[in-house]
Formats: C-alpha cells, sequence, structure tokens
C-alpha cells in the first residue's frame, strides 16, 4: 500500500513537472480547446431542450446558434451596409438598426468568409482565433502581479466562464478583448507607440474607447502623483496625453461617421436609445449620462416586486461597494494599478451611458482582468470552486440565452 502511494505521488508530481515545462503558449492553448469543449457540449444541449417557444426552434445546429441575436447584426452590416436614411417605427422615432454596431468585426469576417465559404465560417473563426490570443495576453498581462499559477488559474476561470460562449459566436467581444488586453500590456510595459495602431481599431471593433480615454487619464494622473518614486519623463507625458486625445477623437469617431451618411447629428445616440426604448416604453429620445442606471433601479426592482425606492438605495450600494473593492480588496490591489483603473475606468464608462438589462452581463466583459484577484487564493479547493460556478454560470447563460430564448430578460 505504501509503495502504491508514493508511486501515485511521484506519478502526479511527474505529471506537475511536465506541464510546467510546457511552453506557456501551448498550455494556455491546452486550456482553451479544453474549455471551448465543454462549451461545445453545453451547445449541443441547448440545441437539443430548443423548442417551439424558442426563437431558435426545434434542434437548432452550431451554426444557427452561432449567428443568433446580435451576430445578426454583424451579418446584416457586412452585406448591407449601414443606412443612410434611419428607419423609424410607427410613432416616429428612430429604431434598431446597423449604426449600433462598429465595422471592423463584421468586414474582418467577410474577408476571411470569403475564403472559409461564409461570413458565419469568418466571423466564428475570429472569435475563436482572438478568444485565445485574448487568453495568453490575458495570462502575460496578470502573471508578472500574481505569478504564473495564479495567471494560469485566471485564464482557466475567463476561458471557461459564464460569458465564454462568447469565444465561438458572431460576436466582437473576443476580438475586442485582444486587443484591450494588448493594449493594457503596453501601457504597463510602457510601450507608448502600439497604442496609436491598438487604439483606433479597438475604437472601431466595439464601444468602449472612451473608458480607455478616462483610463489613460487616469493613469497619467497616478503617474504624475508618483513622479517622485516613479520618473515621469516629459517623453512620456507626451505619450500619455497624446494617446488619450487620440482615444477621445476615435471614440466620437463613429458619431461623426454616422451623422455625415445620415445627414442626422444625433443618428448614432438615437439608434443606441432605440434599444432602451424596448424596455422603458416611455424613455425620452436624449441621452443623459446616469439616466439609464437610475431608470433601470427603478424599472427592475418594480419588476420584482420590491419598489423603486429600494432600487435606488441598491444602486448606491452597489456603486460604493465596487469602488471600495477596487481600491482596498487585497487580492484586487495585487493586480496592479493597470488593470484596477482600467476597471474602474470601464464601470465609470457603463455607469453614464449604459441601461443595466441582461446585456449587461457581456458588457462586463472588459473588466475579465479581474478574475486574477479570484485566482490569488492558492488554495485548490477554492479555485475549483471557483471553476465550478464559473461553468454553472456558463451553463445558465447557454440555457436561458440560447435553448430558452423566449423572454424579455433572455437577451445576451
Amino acid at each position: 500500500m505504501a509503495e502504491r502511494v508514493v508511486t501515485t505521488e511521484v506519478a502526479a508530481s511527474g505529471t506537475v513537472r511536465g506541464w510546467a515545462r510546457l511552453p506557456v503558449p501551448w498550455r494556455i492553448a491546452l486550456i482553451y480547446v479544453a474549455a471551448r469543449v465543454v462549451t461545445t457540449v453545453f451547445f449541443l444541449l441547448a440545441a437539443g431542450m430548443s423548442g417551439p417557444a424558442s426563437r431558435y426552434g426545434v434542434d437548432p445546429s452550431l451554426g444557427e446558434l452561432a449567428l443568433g441575436w446580435d451576430a445578426q447584426w454583424y451579418w446584416l452590416a457586412a452585406v448591407s451596409g449601414y443606412p443612410s436614411v434611419l428607419p423609424v417605427n410607427a410613432e416616429g422615432a428612430v429604431s434598431e438598426n446597423a449604426w449600433a454596431f462598429l465595422p471592423l468585426y463584421p468586414y474582418l469576417s467577410a474577408g476571411l468568409g470569403a475564403l472559409l465559404g461564409s461570413w458565419g465560417a469568418g466571423a466564428v473563426t475570429i472569435s475563436l482565433l482572438a478568444g485565445y490570443g485574448a487568453s495568453l495576453t490575458l495570462h502575460t498581462l496578470l502573471r508578472d502581479r500574481v505569478g504564473d499559477a495564479a495567471a494560469t488559474w485566471a485564464v482557466v476561470f475567463f476561458a471557461a466562464g459564464p460569458l465564454a460562449a462568447l469565444f465561438q459566436v458572431g460576436y466582437a467581444e473576443s476580438l475586442f478583448l485582444f486587443l484591450l488586453f494588448m493594449a493594457l500590456r503596453c501601457v504597463q510595459r510602457r510601450r507608448w507607440g502600439w497604442l496609436y495602431l491598438l487604439v483606433p481599431v479597438m475604437g472601431f471593433t466595439r464601444p468602449g474607447i472612451l473608458a480607455f480615454a478616462l483610463f489613460l487619464a487616469l493613469y497619467g494622473i497616478h503617474r504624475f502623483v508618483r513622479r517622485r518614486s516613479d520618473p515621469l519623463p516629459r517623453r512620456e507625458s507626451v505619450h500619455i496625453v497624446a494617446l488619450g486625445l487620440v482615444s477621445v477623437v476615435v471614440g466620437f469617431a463613429w458619431q461623426t461617421i454616422a451623422a455625415m451618411v445620415t445627414g442626422d447629428a444625433g443618428a448614432y445616440l438615437a439608434t443606441e436609445l432605440a434599444w432602451r426604448r424596448n424596455w422603458i416604453a416611455d424613455a425620452s429620445g436624449h441621452f443623459i449620462p446616469i439616466e439609464g442606471w437610475v431608470q433601470a433601479a427603478a424599472f427592475w426592482f418594480t419588476q420584482w416586486g420590491l419598489g423603486a425606492w429600494l432600487g435606488y438605495v441598491a444602486l448606491v450600494v452597489l456603486v460604493v461597494g465596487v469602488s471600495l473593492a477596487l481600491w482596498f480588496l487585497g487580492p484586487v490591489r495585487r493586480l496592479g494599478v493597470e488593470v484596477r483603473l482600467w476597471s474602474a475606468s470601464y464601470l465609470i464608462y457603463l455607469l453614464l451611458v449604459f441601461f443595466p438589462q441582461s446585456s449587461i452581463f457581456r458588457l462586463l466583459l472588459p473588466v475579465s482582468p479581474l478574475w486574477g484577484a479570484l485566482a490569488v487564493p492558492r488554495s485548490t479547493a477554492w479555485r475549483i470552486g471557483v471553476l465550478a460556478l464559473a461553468l454553472l454560470g456558463q451553463w445558465w447563460w447557454i440555457y436561458n440565452m440560447y435553448a430558452l430564448a423566449n423572454t424579455y430578460w433572455q437577451i445576451p
């Protein structure tokens, strides 16, 4: 019996050493592929459970699931372009249209799809490859801060997390995350030159580049305050300010293009607000910062029978709680100032512009580096528990958004 135990321990230690000797790209690839297999199984189960009441009907294919929901809008932008005349509903208000979806992902998918045989094949291939790139870059982003083991576990949580289905459907999230993590890594290493390329590419992939402008502003202030312990050369100051300005310009470029093509100065904002009217029938046609969260607090807490006033209290508690966590929690502080300032900037951006509804989980993907905080504790039981909850969350999300997909809150 003793010999058997010793043999088992030797085999286990040999496996660990073999894993550690693998180059990081191979380790991340194995994790990523295993996670994609699990997600595919979840999709197959969801397809088998899809019924007549689902938007997908009975027994949809994996391809039909991959090209559902917003993937249809990206496809429409690729094949039909963007409307020069904004569509309107019966009340005369601007209705949903392709201007809400930035052009880089649909056109790249069309280009690759021309080689692979369909737009969908190109879109899913880009999502899959970009998801691996994002996983690898996330490991690099966190490794110097929390160590190799914790960074690897963070990638596991990320690749198998509740929103992991987006790595294999026709959404722009994977590509944006890959670009974003590379941009954050450039800031970590102070490689400013690459950002002049990454910022415009990010800005035409998915909304959020204005959050990056805020991040650069906060990062510049941080570096200025700490300039005695961490010198801030004039050259770096110039780059930080210049890149912040570039981010702002890029952030408003799509709105300007939409205005020029349609002849309507408010075309883009009116398009974005069209989705909000699906939730709030009497929503104003004007954008007011933070209004979406205030409206949603009243809407959701009334839906749940708790009263609007409790929603307002919960909103304040949420904002204060998240702020304190980003600033004071030890595992979060270990991730480094770049990750913390980016997370704060992006969450402020969401607070200013978003109406929280079922898509909020997807909209939170850009703060995925915070998975590193859950990977910091070294307890194997803890890490396996987090992974189990992540997989459970992934199945819950796929089941609701792709198997059921038949009520107002089941929209990814």
